[in-house]
């Protein structure tokens, strides 16, 4: 399981790095948009993959290792939140930067051919 976590973390991240990379502003929000999955899956993971374990304490015996950690998970969705509107927010920058510019360019002109 954690090598089949480690490789989509890896996947996600150089496929939003490369995206990143392209001239079109589009792109540019899709690598934004897998950066930010990858670094959420990556923080998840942090609070230890365990199935069929409570989030929260019960007993008297406090014992680590048979509890999951809330943490993450409350980290994750605040992250999921964040990334919506800041994704929301690059489209209608972009989307003006189009209409002033007429391109979809990051540098807001069509390459010479």
């Amino acid at each position: 399981m954690e090598l089949v976590l480690a490789l989509a973390i890896g996947v996600l991240s150089a496929s939003g790095v490369w995206l990143l990379l392209r001239p079109r502003t589009f792109q540019v929000i899709m690598g934004l948009s897998l950066l930010s999955y990858a670094v959420n899956i990556f923080i998840f993971a942090m609070g230890r993959l365990k199935s069929g374990a409570p989030p929260v304490l019960k007993g008297d015996v406090f014992d680590p290792a048979r509890y999951t950690d809330p943490t993450p998970q409350a980290l994750v969705l605040t992250a999921i939140v964040i990334s919506f509107a800041l994704t929301a927010l690059f489209l209608v920058v972009i989307l003006t930067a189009r209409g002033i510019t007429g391109s979809d360019h990051v540098d807001g002109k069509e390459p010479d051919a």
